[in-house]
């Protein structure tokens, strides 16, 4: 298949060695790249038994067919690994430019094993591949380790981890292009236990392409319809305009999920977040430029970079009950800096406050609303000292010591700022999801809300956000479509947009082929998806988890008390039942293991895993 170099490059960090590792052509036409590949090699080169900060544990940086193209959407790379926090594999994505120079490398993408005997980084510059001694960033920030490293290599994109990776806390994360985080399973931790700082990577190796006119065609096309009315929205704030509309949907977390509005929203909204905005950045390839730039200050400390995004303004704002967007966006920069996930941090931190409001801290306070504290607290766990080392442990460790039943976890994973009981076919993503508590994996209702969808998917009419009725196939065709979407390595904003006005995917396809000359139809397309979705699925059956384990949070199930949803409740009776049916779409056995027969069916059968 054209548009991959058919390698990756196998670096084994303990003995210092280099070499080629090449993909099998029938991974390639099954799995595309991105998590399908990613996850086949994972299959491949462990056992299923790694602990995940141990130096077995093999971490997989990929690339899809699209990176290195310049097509509106690729400017995305994927990290796939076993999580700290799922004991399980899982991936993320980053966006900016690092995906892009990788994809030009030479190399599909990179396989890191091993521990390092001494900090050290990763350059590979135009396939060229060296270890470099890094004790001198050891400790320093993220935007210091990159400022520092581009200056070194000219050109380059790095991608690094700040104090909370070295420190091992479990739910660090990576930092690119100046505030790009590839967040959520813990993977800074995982590089920090194998005393890697970074990598650096430049590429100005093109990889092969079938149609190179046709490309270009596309790729100007794609442009084009980017700058669409949604993409002018998406512009205007990026996901930071989320902040309103979902309040008033009553789906805003709020103290610490208790409710779903928050009383201050418009502290948080679209007039207080333009007072600070000061420009914008996008990814490589694509004209919409959703990245805020921010400058603001607070408590006589400077915020000056990549602003809040959605996710971080609910975690660091309205589940803290926290209506000060100026400490929403220091605490975000903090958390860049540190490489934290924005999203746990926030989860941990509002865990402590409802702790603290009952008295279950000892010898410490955290009241709600608390924006000092929340920023120094930031520091704290990142640094695991005071009150930061019990909660750097994360929230299920909190939990266990603290007593309070409160952690908004799922199989391990901390919970997206959504809110199931207002898009129950999320609540059912969301419950049974190989990666624990995810909101780039799964369905959300309102893309379909009073919206006829595509045809090719085979949905038809509208889907009631407060209903189970035929959500199980829905949700499964949407996971299969996004698990497509990190195949290919392309963001799903500007592939698939809320409300179903943007639908890109048959130009996605012709685009495609013309790099790969692998045609394909929607069928086709969704199966590819399917296969990288159960492979996952297969890992965390290995890794021990069951049917009991695709299950919510209470406090999820349970109503609010204000708000549009107010008495809303997920019932226990009509989930399950939901449950069951996805199984059935799904091809689960009933203790939740894909079965022989749908792995034989899509020939996703791994030796020694099956």
């Amino acid at each position: 298949m054209k548009g991959v170099a058919g390698r990756y490059a196998m670096v084994d960090l303990s003995r210092r060695i280099i070499e080629d590792y090449s993909i099998p052509s029938e991974w390639y036409e099954k799995f595309l790249g991105g998590r399908g590949v990613g996850a086949r090699i994972l299959l491949e080169e462990t056992t299923g038994q790694e602990e995940a900060l141990e130096p077995e544990n093999v971490m997989v940086f990929a690339t899809g067919p699209f990176q290195g193209s310049g097509f509106g959407g690729a400017g995305r790379h994927a990290i796939i690994s076993r999580s700290p926090k799922t004991n399980s594999l899982s991936d993320t994505y980053a966006g900016g430019y690092f995906g892009h120079e990788l994809g030009r490398s030479g190399y599909d993408g990179l396989i890191i094993r091993g521990r390092a005997d001494r900090p050290t980084y990763l350059a590979c510059i135009d396939g060229g591949m060296k270890l470099v001694d890094a004790s001198s960033l050891w400790g320093a920030k993220t935007s210091e380790t990159e400022r520092t490293l581009r200056e070194r290599y000219p050109g380059a994109r790095v991608t690094s981890i700040g104090k909370a990776g070295e420190n091992l806390v479990p739910f660090a994360c990576l930092i690119n292009d100046g505030g790009r985080a590839a967040g959520r399973p813990g993977f800074g931790a995982v590089m920090g236990s194998k005393n890697l700082k970074a990598i650096v990577v430049k590429g100005s190796l093109p990889r092969s392409c079938h149609l190179e006119e046709g490309l270009k065609s596309l790729r100007k096309k794609m442009a084009l319809l980017l700058l669409d009315d949604v993409g002018r929205q998406e512009r205007a704030l990026g996901t930071a305009r989320l902040v309103e509309p979902l309040n008033a949907m009553g789906i805003l977390p709020t103290e610490n999920f208790r409710e779903g509005v928050f009383d201050d929203v418009a502290k948080l909204g679209d007039a207080a977040y333009s007072q600070m905005l000061v420009g914008r950045e996008t990814c490589t390839g694509c004209p919409i430029g959703c990245k805020n730039l921010v400058k603001t200050s607070f408590a006589g400390q400077e915020v000056d970079g990549a602003g809040p995004e959605y996710e971080a303004i609910a975690a660091l704002g309205s589940l803290c009950m926290n209506g000060n967007l100026a400490a929403v966006a220091l605490a975000n920069q903090k958390c860049n800096e540190y490489g934290l996930d924005v999203i746990s941090t926030g989860i941990t931190i509002a865990y402590a406050m409802e702790a603290s409001e009952k008295g279950l801290l000892k010898g410490s306070s955290v009241v709600w609303g608390d924006s000092g504290a929340i920023v120094d607290l930031i520091g704290d766990i990142a640094s695991r000292q005071g009150l930061g080392a019990l909660l750097s442990r994360g929230v299920i460790a909190a939990a266990d010591e603290i007593g309070l039943d409160s952690a908004l976890v799922v199989k391990g994973q901390e919970v997206a700022m959504h809110d199931p009981r207002g898009k129950v076919g999320f609540g059912l993503s969301l419950a049974t999801c190989p990666l624990g508590g995810h909101h780039t994996q799964g369905m959300h209702d309102h893309v379909f809300e009073n919206t006829p969808v595509a045809e090719e998917l085979g949905i038809q009419g509208t889907v009631d956000p407060l209903s189970f009725e035929g959500q199980p196939s829905i949700v499964k065709t949407y996971e299969d479509l996004m698990s497509f979407t990190n195949a290919c390595i392309l963001c799903r904003f500007t592939s698939f947009n809320r409300a179903g006005k943007r639908y890109l995917y048959p130009l996605i396809r012709q685009a495609l082929f013309a790099i790969t000359g692998h045609e394909i139809d929607a069928k086709k397309m969704l199966q590819i998806g399917e296969r990288g979705y159960l492979l996952l699925r297969l890992a965390a059956y290995r890794a021990g988890y069951r049917r009991s384990d695709d299950a919510l949070p209470e406090r999820l199930m349970s109503p609010q008390s204000k708000g549009p949803l107010a008495g809303v409740k997920i019932s226990d009776q009509d989930f399950n039942h939901a449950i069951d049916k996805y199984y059935i779409e799904r091809g689960y056995e009933a203790d939740g293991k894909p079965s022989k027969e749908r792995l034989e069916e899509l020939g996703c059968q791994v030796p020694g895993w099956s």
